[in-house]
C-alpha cells in the first residue's frame, strides 16, 4: 500500500478532520489485524533496556497524536517500540478554539495550538486498563488550562495518581507552548520543586502498588542555551528517570514568509530538525550519562533518527514525520537505524 496515493486526499481535508479519518481507517484495519501490513517485515526484536523497561526497538510515538489512548492497537501494529499517549489533564477540556492546526507542506512542517484537548485522565485510564498491546505505553500528563500556574503541581499530582497503575512510564509535560505560562515551570528552581514533588508522590505510589514507574520530563527546544545545563541538572537532581528533548518550537526559523508562519503555536517537522538536534546535544552533554535521554523533533528520515541516537539519545520519538511519510515510516525507521 502506497501512502503517496492517500496523502493528497487527507491533505485536502482540514488537519483535524484528516487526523480522525486516518485513525478511523487505521482502527478498522487493526481490528482485522491488517494494520501490521504497513510495517512490512521487521527485524527480530532486540530489546533495549531504558528506564528499567524493555523496548523491542528504539522508535516511539510522541505524545499528541493519540491523546486519549483510543488507537493503541493500530499504532502497535505499525511497529512502534513504544507509544506515548496524552497529554492528559485531570479534567476533560476542549483545548483552544479552531482552527488550531496548520500544515506547511512546502516545508514538511506543522503548526499546532491544540491546547491539551483531551477527555481527561479518568476516561483514558479506562482504555489503558483494557489494552492488549505488548509494547510499553507512556502517559504524558499536564495541567488544565483553568488551573493557575502557581497550583500546577496539584494538577500533575492528580493526573499522576490516576494513571500510575496503568502507565509503563509517566511524562511530565512542562514544555507545550499552547497552555498559558506552562513553560514558566521550566525555570531551574520551579522545575526542581515540581519534579521533586511528583517523584516523591510516585515513589509513594510505587510502594503501595508494589511497582515503581519511571518518570520522564519533557522540555522545550526554546530554553535559553545558557541555562540548559542548569535545567537538566535540576531535573536529574530532583529524581527524574529520563529527559525527553524536545517539544515543538515557537521559533519560525526556516518558514518565515509562509502564510501560516504568523499563526501562534508550536512548529514541528523538518524546520525543527537542526534546533532539536542542537538542544539534544547540549542535554546529552549536561546529563553526563546520569539519566537516559529520549530524542524528539524533526525526524523525517532514517538519517534524522540515526543522528539523534548517535548524539546520545537512548530512544527516539516521531510525530510530524509520520504525517508526511505515512504509516510505513515506522517500519522504515525500525529497519534502518542501528542502536549504539
Amino acid at each position: 500500500m502506497a501512502y503517496s496515493l492517500f496523502r493528497p486526499i487527507l491533505f485536502a481535508l482540514d488537519p483535524e478532520r484528516a487526523h480522525h479519518a486516518a485513525f478511523a481507517a487505521l482502527d478498522a484495519q487493526a481490528a482485522l489485524g491488517l494494520a501490521r501490513i504497513w510495517a512490512g517485515a521487521l527485524p527480530a526484536p532486540k530489546p533495549i533496556r531504558v528506564m528499567g523497561l524493555d523496548f523491542p526497538n528504539p522508535i516511539g510515538l510522541a505524545a499528541g497524536l493519540d491523546k486519549d489512548a483510543k488507537h493503541l492497537r493500530g499504532l502497535a501494529q505499525l511497529g512502534f517500540g513504544f507509544i506515548e499517549i496524552g497529554t492528559l489533564t485531570p479534567k476533560a477540556q476542549p483545548g483552544n478554539p479552531t482552527p488550531r492546526m496548520f500544515r506547511l507542506p512546502e516545508h514538511e512542517a506543522l503548526i499546532n495550538r491544540l491546547g491539551f484537548n483531551n477527555g481527561g485522565v479518568d476516561d483514558a485510564v479506562k482504555r489503558l486498563q483494557g489494552r492488549d498491546t505488548r509494547v510499553p505505553v507512556g502517559v504524558n500528563i499536564g495541567k488544565n488550562a483553568a488551573t493557575p500556574i502557581e497550583r500546577a503541581v496539584d494538577d500533575y499530582l492528580i493526573a499522576l495518581r490516576a494513571v500510575y497503575e496503568t502507565a509503563d512510564y509517566v511524562t511530565i509535560n512542562i514544555s507545550s507552548p499552547n497552555t498559558k505560562n506552562l513553560r514558566d515551570l521550566q525555570a531551574p528552581d520551579s522545575v526542581a520543586l515540581l519534579v521533586a514533588s511528583i517523584v516523591r508522590e510516585g515513589n509513594s505510589l510505587g510502594k503501595k502498588q508494589g511497582k515503581r514507574k519511571p518518570i520522564a520530563v519533557k522540555i522545550a527546544p526554546d530554553i535559553d542555551d545558557a541555562i540548559i545545563a542548569e535545567v537538566v541538572s535540576a531535573i536529574i537532581d530532583a529524581g527524574a528517570d529520563a529527559i525527553i528533548s524536545s517539544n515543538t518550537t515557537i521559533r519560525r526559523d526556516g518558514v518565515a514568509g509562509h502564510a501560516a508562519a504568523k499563526e501562534a503555536g508550536g512548529l514541528s517537522g523538518k524546520p525543527l530538525t537542526a534546533r532539536a538536534d542542537a538542544v539534544l546535544t547540549k542535554v546529552v552533554s549536561a546529563s553526563a550519562g546520569r539519566v537516559p535521554i529520549i530524542g524528539v523533533g524533526g525526524i523525517m528520515s532514517v538519517a534524522d533518527a540515526q543522528r539523534k541516537l548517535d548524539i546520545g539519545a537512548s530512544l527516539v520519538q516521531i510525530y510530524t514525520g509520520m504525517l508526511y511519510r505515512g504509516p510505513g515510516f515506522i517500519g522504515d525507521l525500525v529497519r534502518g537505524v542501528k542502536v549504539r
